[in-house]
């Protein structure tokens, strides 16, 4: 199994950090981002990794290397210029000629990826898109009314959302639908195969997910790094 992981973002969210240190290479506990994620891949059966980077791309080179000391095999993919969450995928479509994994470069996961791939590959649908279920709190009441009179009153509910997780299972048909050298991102390419009527499949993940888009989200990881990560990656020894 193959899979892409998207490093190439300016973490502009989360500065002062990402000025200095591009975002994948953020610390969490004793790993980074990216080794989480690397290690999660790894333990589920994914061998060959392509890392898109743009951003102080020659720091993550650097720093992950062939991927040997992970167990895996690591390459990268440097954009000249920024191709959005699709784009990229243009630069690999000679390399990328089965089924893969495509995640964000600042998603963290017990997901089981082995499991989802077998489902995508199974569908008949040449994109399957992984979703998670947000519970965000409602600060107001929320009132139920007919014409000019209120019928009730929901005290503070919870807004319940599903969502797109940053992690798609593509087959290789799919890259032809992206543009070469052009801006191009994810939504964009759903929208367009939606208005086609192709099919477009979601598996819903049931376990923790966390999109560190932000400094309160980075802090959380780390109180959560114990929890979630922390096993994964003592218990690989080829670090």
């Amino acid at each position: 199994m193959k899979a892409v992981i998207l490093a190439g973002g300016l973490g502009t969210r989360l500065k002062p950090f990402t000025q200095i240190i591009p975002k994948p290479l953020l610390p969490i506990g004793e790993s980074s981002v990216i080794e989480i994620q690397i290690l999660q891949l790894k333990k589920y059966g994914i061998e060959e990794i392509y890392i898109a980077t743009n951003y102080k791309a020659e720091y993550i080179e650097a720093y992950i290397g062939s991927g040997a000391k992970y167990g895996v095999k690591i390459q990268f993919s440097k954009e000249e210029k920024p191709l959005g969450t699709c784009g990229p995928l243009t630069l690999l479509k000679d390399k990328l000629t089965g089924p893969f994994i495509l995640l964000n470069g600042d998603i963290l996961t017990t997901l089981d990826f082995a499991k989802a791939y077998d489902f995508a590959i199974r569908n008949d649908a040449l994109i399957t898109v992984l979703t998670k279920e947000v519970i965000t709190p409602f600060n107001f009441g929320k009132i139920i009314s007919e014409n000019d009179y209120i019928v009730d009153v929901v005290e503070k509910p919870d807004l319940k959302l599903e969502i797109l997780s940053g992690i798609y299972i593509l087959k290789p048909e799919v890259i032809k639908l992206i543009p070469d050298n052009t801006y191009y991102g994810i939504d964009s390419l759903l929208k367009n195969m939606i208005r086609d009527r192709m099919k477009v499949a979601k598996y819903v993940i049931e376990d923790y997910w966390l999109d560190i888009g932000m400094i309160s989200d980075y802090n959380h990881a780390q109180e959560l790094y114990e929890k979630h990560f922390r096993e994964t990656v003592a218990a690989d020894t080829t670090l």
